[in-house]
């Protein structure tokens, strides 16, 4: 295809490159606290348009399933884009608003293009999904961060709302520049026929997928033991079910580096 502004990766390329850490967060807890940091982040962006998007997603879900046998755990999330759409296939799960982070972290990470599929780790790091050996690496190399401390409430106030109550702490400072709570509610176990576009004819797997990102909060100036509380209303989408469902909240500074991420299996009986 011809040059644009994107561009969708073939296996084992050699994208892989991290940033400096710029701390906006300092840690507020005792010395063996801080020696058991809390997860790292890997968020991959990937699409149903992309060739070599599906390898990258059995690579997600393996990590997701902890078959890479890490020292940490992580916190796995898919975004999947809509700049491939155009392709014949239109994404099912693709959004603008996840291009839209995506380019926030081409211009972070001071990328030339935006590409898929691509794994961003702690916000830092960046490699392709389907490049297991450079994924591991960047883990194991990411900066950690003590573990979110949040408790969450789950309602259903009608048959299509979940509404979700957190409260707890960041367990780590945050200084004057600021930094945003976020929170994901993603799917597993999905599962599409793709009829057109570069996947024809493939039974496409995916897992971790993005479907809803809200702010709980923005947060300046406090201690990590503040106590941050608050609610967020999720619409669902035809089809919900809880038990493939799971939340993920992270901390994301203004230059969208992860300072902290924790996550949550939601009950079988909502």
């Amino acid at each position: 295809m011809g040059p644009r502004l994107w561009t969708c990766f073939g296996n084992k390329g050699n994208r892989c490159g991290a940033e400096e850490s710029n701390d906006d967060m300092t840690a507020d807890v005792t010395p063996e606290e801080q020696s058991r940091p809390g997860p790292v982040m890997v968020e991959m962006f990937s699409s149903q348009g992309c060739t070599t998007s599906p390898a990258a997603e059995l690579v997600l879900s393996r990590l997701g399933r902890g078959d890479f046998q890490l020292g940490m755990p992580v916190v796995v999330l898919a975004f999947h884009v809509d700049y491939w759409d155009y392709m014949g296939w239109k994404d099912p799960y693709g959004s603008s608003q996840w291009t839209v982070r995506q380019k926030a972290y081409v211009e972070s990470l001071e990328l030339d293009t935006l590409l898929t599929p691509q794994v961003v780790i702690q916000g830092l790091a960046h490699c392709l999904g389907n490049d297991d050996t450079a994924l591991v690496e960047a883990i194991n190399n990411a900066p950690r961060y003590p573990a979110l401390n949040f408790k969450a409430t789950f309602t259903k106030p009608t048959e299509d709302s979940l509404q979700v109550s957190l409260t707890g702490s960041l367990r780590s400072k945050v200084d004057s520049n600021g930094v945003d709570i976020m929170v994901a509610l993603y799917e597993n176990g999905l599962v599409t026929d793709c009829p057109r576009g570069e996947n024809k004819g493939r039974v496409l797997s995916n897992d971790f997928v993005v479907r809803k990102l809200e702010k709980l909060s923005t947060e300046k100036h406090i201690s990590g033991k503040k106590t941050i509380t608050g609610t967020l209303n999720f619409l669902l989408w035809g089809g919900f079910n809880s038990n493939k469902c799971g939340l993920a909240v992270f901390v994301q500074s203004p230059s969208h580096q992860i300072f902290g991420s924790q996550s949550f299996h939601l009950p079988d009986d909502i």
